[in-house]
């Protein structure tokens, strides 16, 4: 009995030793189950390899045009327990492009108009400026919107009026564009001399520095404006009308004609001449230099001469472009208005320079006779 005994006691105290290790096993046994439950329960794993197409077709690259394009897709799937890859290939949808937004002169069918050089401006005028001989007109006589060749005007206005140059004008939030939410470099409480906001209003179309040369007009900005269309009809220009002196507006008109009218009288001005066509420059604004370039690649290429010009632009304007040049001698005022195409109005211009230089002066003859 007391071997039994003992035997009984030596028993209880060996499950007892074991009964830890047993539990630590049975943790780790219960660990493993639970990853493979979850394992077999994620049955589809998708990668997707950008870039490139299963077939081995040339990877699509970031130029590519939009249309349907195929991505290599990895699938892990689990059959019948066991694991397996397989690849397919998925074809995604192209985003469709936006149709650009007509032009007032689309709205008008002005686009439809055909010429022998093949301008992609809807509105074109070339005048001998000595005389004031049409030599080239397209569209010539429609009144549209001009965008920042507004500002050609804005300038006339300021320097006829005579006012100090080296006053200095504050930008404030009234000259922050809230119609277009157009971009300016010059930030709200900047400061710059009047000669400096007139500079990079028409070297750059800065549109918050001509806002604020309008501002600082005896009368405020409807003074100015007033200024602007009395200006306008004093020289003539008939189908002209100003809401603004920045050109963001549509309501701001003219025709082809009118503008001519516009640009000769702005070339008697060496100040509108010389700020124009700066191919770049360094204006001081609240006493840090900052450098601005010209709108117009054109004033930087030796082969042009260029006395005076304005570019601009708004989805209602198209692509514009005012300009005198000398050419083969001649000296002549370009007016480009609706023109599609980011480089479409200075090409217009490179076209009717061509055209121009194939003709002697003096014997000019239009396209088609």
């Amino acid at each position: 009995m007391a071997k039994f005994k003992l035997a009984l006691g030596l028993l209880a105290s060996l499950l007892f030793a074991l009964a830890p290790a047993a539990a630590v096993h049975a943790k780790e046994a219960a660990s493993k189950s639970s990853a493979a439950k979850k394992q077999n329960s994620k049955k589809v794993k998708v990668v997707v390899r950008k870039g490139a197409r299963a077939t081995g077709d040339r990877a699509i690259g970031p130029r590519a045009k939009a249309a349907p394009r195929e991505k290599a897709v990895r699938r892990v799937v689990t059959v019948r327990g066991k694991r397996k890859v397989i690849y397919q290939r998925v074809t995604s949808a192209a985003v469709p492009m936006a149709a650009p937004m007509p032009t007032m002169g689309d709205l008008a069918g002005l686009n439809l108009t055909r010429d022998p050089l093949d301008l992609k401006s809807s509105v074109a005028l070339v005048l001998d400026q000595s005389n004031a001989e049409v030599l080239f007109e397209k569209n010539s006589n429609v009144a549209l919107p001009i965008a920042s060749i507004t500002k050609m005007m804005t300038g006339l206005v300021v320097v006829e009026a005579g006012q100090d140059m080296e006053e200095v004008l504050t930008i404030t939030d009234d000259d922050v564009d809230r119609a277009k939410f157009s971009s300016s470099r010059l930030k709200v409480g900047s400061q710059l001399t009047r000669s400096n906001m007139l500079h990079i209003a028409l070297m750059s179309s800065e549109n918050r520095a001509a806002s604020a040369l309008g501002r600082n007009y005896p009368g405020g900005l409807p003074a100015f404006v007033n200024a602007m269309n009395a200006k306008a009809r004093k020289l003539g220009m008939n189908d002209t009308r100003y809401v603004d002196s920045s050109g963001l507006s549509k309501m701001n008109v003219a025709s082809a004609h009118d503008l001519a009218k516009l640009a000769m009288a702005a070339f008697q001005q060496p100040l509108l001449r010389q700020f124009s066509t700066d191919p770049k420059a360094i204006v001081e604004a609240s006493g840090h230099p900052m450098q601005f370039g010209n709108t117009n690649h054109l004033v930087a290429n030796p082969g042009w001469d260029i006395g005076l010009q304005k570019t601009g632009f708004i989805n209602e304007a198209g692509r514009c472009l005012l300009m005198q040049a000398v050419i083969e001698g001649r000296s002549v005022i370009m007016v480009f208005l609706d023109s599609k195409g980011k480089q479409s109005r200075t090409a217009d211009a490179g076209r009717m320079r061509k055209w121009l230089e194939a003709l002697k002066p003096g014997n000019l003859v239009l396209p088609g006779g």
